[in-house]
């Protein structure tokens, strides 16, 4: 009977999968299963690296499963001697590095909790999710450390003398953990003044994260997977480091400060094969206009986070031979939508969320909670337990059963009676030559109720000829009431810490305003 990993088609996936061979994957059972061990532990005698740590200053760092698995168990074993104990927390603000690896694997190896926070957090920022997780410790580095003096926690800065002190614990640390026990407190992202969620995952999530690792970026053993998201956030973490980890892959990380340029050097100098971004990364590989400086390996690619505008998806074909798949869900509910990369008996439809991960059930319903037919739009929503659970994102089908994103249900803009999408207005905008990036929203207007403001980064000084061409290309394609009648210039577009444009703050600017 052959393994999922096995399976490269589209079809196939449809026909083999289930959910028992899933746990093929793994090592572990329903009962006991540690994320440790899986990404790790059981790895350690393989001769391909864990992790490839790019960095941005030009240098990288390679990691063994063998090191992590090491370094993770004197961690483990150092933890225990500092009174902390399964089911505590423990914070880390680092980059992809060594220490990052360590702790990280290291706090859910003893069965403790790894809470990762993204390391450009301020300390207000911190400080809110600390005062909710309440951690035993916080480890860090030797520069965030002042700045965190106040968070709350314990500071353990991992540096090489804390490096030193670990070498006299044992370098083997027996992980044994209940499936259901927490692993990982993930908090979304949001702003420092509004604590957003904490998702807690237990360790059997590495089971269901399988579906998005197959299918939504494709990843299979011999796969040299690159992610460039940081793994402070969900595709940084479980689709960009747990998952292809306990699959035995090579995984490459970003460190430092993003620059395309040098991501695009990474991707010659280690022959990646597979990579999976934010459409965000994507769009500055573009603008970068250095790829076609370099030599590629790459064989499969996805994107997520956010609809990828079509000149993007253009030049991504254009440079590596082979269409961007789109991976469509949110860290409350999973991937749900994907576009099966590797699979060459899937075409993968320009604009499109693909279609549903094998065995999921997803439908695009009207206000009245009815399925919607092709081609109008809905919320989209995912059948789970028994019962419907919003996505709060509107989207529409096609014929063929593809599906495509209309935005954030708070996204739409209604003027006149007509209901516009964001998204497709930021689309048209982007086709310029000379726009590097737009958003879009509703304004009020006494007379339409709303109105389209356009905001434009872009490498031209703002005049009103530009401010025309961009209006009239959007009335060219797509119609005469759906073009920006204002557009603003503006040096940068405020984004989440994940990289997504943030709308909310455009609107909330204007209401101020």
């Amino acid at each position: 009977m052959a393994r999922l990993t096995d399976i490269t088609s589209y079809a196939g996936a449809q026909a083999e999968f289930s959910s028992a061979k899933l746990w093929e994957l793994v090592d572990g059972d329903r009962a006991h299963l540690n994320i440790a061990h899986e990404c790790i532990d059981r790895h350690a005698g393989c001769t391909n690296p864990a992790v490839i740590v790019v960095r941005a200053d030009g240098s990288s760092e390679t990691l063994s499963f063998k090191d992590i698995a090491e370094d993770s168990a004197r961690f483990a074993h150092w933890l225990v001697s500092e009174g902390v104990r399964p089911g505590d927390r423990v914070a880390i603000m680092l980059e992809p590095s060594r220490a990052f690896y360590a702790a990280v694997f290291g706090t859910m190896k003893l069965g403790a909790i790894a809470v990762p926070l993204f390391t450009l957090f301020g300390p207000d920022g911190v400080k809110l999710r600390v005062d909710d997780c309440k951690p035993s410790l916080l480890v860090t580095n030797t520069e965030k450390a002042p700045l965190l003096a106040s968070a709350g926690p314990r500071i353990v800065v991992a540096d090489d003398t804390f490096f030193a002190q670990l070498e006299r614990f044992e370098p083997r640390f027996a992980a044994d953990t209940a499936s259901d026990a927490l692993a990982i407190f993930q908090y979304t992202s949001g702003t420092t003044r509004e604590l957003p969620e904490a998702v807690k995952h237990s360790h059997r999530s590495i089971v269901t994260l399988m579906v998005a690792a197959l299918y939504g970026t494709g990843l299979r053993p011999g796969d040299r997977f690159l992610c460039p998201s940081s793994p402070a956030w969900g595709h940084g973490l479980w689709h960009g480091t747990l998952a292809p980890l306990a699959l035995g892959i090579t995984v490459g990380a970003y460190a430092g400060k993003f620059n395309a340029e040098r991501l695009l050097s990474a991707l010659q100098e280690h022959q990646f094969t597979n990579i999976s971004a934010a459409a965000t990364h994507y769009r500055m590989m573009r603008n970068s206009g250095a790829a076609d400086r370099f030599r590629y390996g790459i064989q499969k690619l996805s994107f997520t986070g956010e609809p990828i505008d079509s000149e993007t998806a253009g030049f991504v074909e254009q440079i590596f031979g082979r269409p961007v798949c789109s991976m469509y869900g949110t860290t409350e509910i999973g991937v749900i939508l994907v576009s099966y990369p590797g699979a060459r008996d899937f075409t993968v439809k320009p604009g499109s969320l693909g279609k549903p991960i094998p065995g999921g059930r997803i439908e695009v319903h009207d206000a009245a909670g009815q399925p919607c037919a092709p081609g109008v739009v809905g919320e989209l929503k995912v059948w789970r337990r028994g019962q419907w659970i919003a996505t709060k994102d509107l989207g529409r089908t096609d014929e063929d059963g593809y599906f495509y994103h209309a935005g954030r249900a708070d996204d739409v803009i209604i003027s006149a009676g007509w209901t516009m999408s964001a998204v497709e207005i930021e689309d048209a905008i982007l086709k310029h030559r000379e726009v590097r990036e737009a958003a879009a929203i509703g304004v009020p207007d006494p007379l339409r109720g709303q109105v389209v403001k356009a905001f434009v980064v872009a490498d031209r000084p703002g005049d009103e000829i530009f401010r025309q061409e961009i209006q009239d290309l959007v009335r060219q394609r797509l119609s005469h009431h759906e073009y920006p009648r204002l557009v603003a210039f503006v040096s940068e577009l405020p984004k989440t810490p994940a990289g997504k444009v943030n709308r909310k703050v455009l609107r909330d600017r204007e209401r101020a305003a």
